[in-house]
């Protein structure tokens, strides 16, 4: 089983709204995630607002072997830029 961490949309039409899931690869993108480790706002005010993350979970499931989406990549580096 290939886990990646990648972004499920949720929300309507004009209010988007992600959860950040760890997800067997082979799920479509509705599928059942094995674990939300944190959501993402893009219509946020402050980036405080728009990422919500468990980052001993995100780093947890690196080590196993899991990866990231190229966006979800681009996220975590703002976030670890502004700790």
């Amino acid at each position: 089983m290939a886990v990646v961490l990648r972004l499920q949309r949720h929300g309507k039409r004009v209010q988007p709204n992600y959860k950040i899931v760890a997800i067997d690869r082979t799920k479509g993108p509705t599928g059942e995630p094995i674990e939300v480790i944190g959501n993402y706002n893009p219509k946020g005010e402050k980036l405080v607002d728009k990422i919500n993350l468990k980052m001993e979970r995100y780093d947890y499931w690196l080590k196993v072997g899991a990866k990231p989406s190229d966006t979800l990549s681009k996220l975590v580096k703002k976030v670890k830029e502004n700790q």
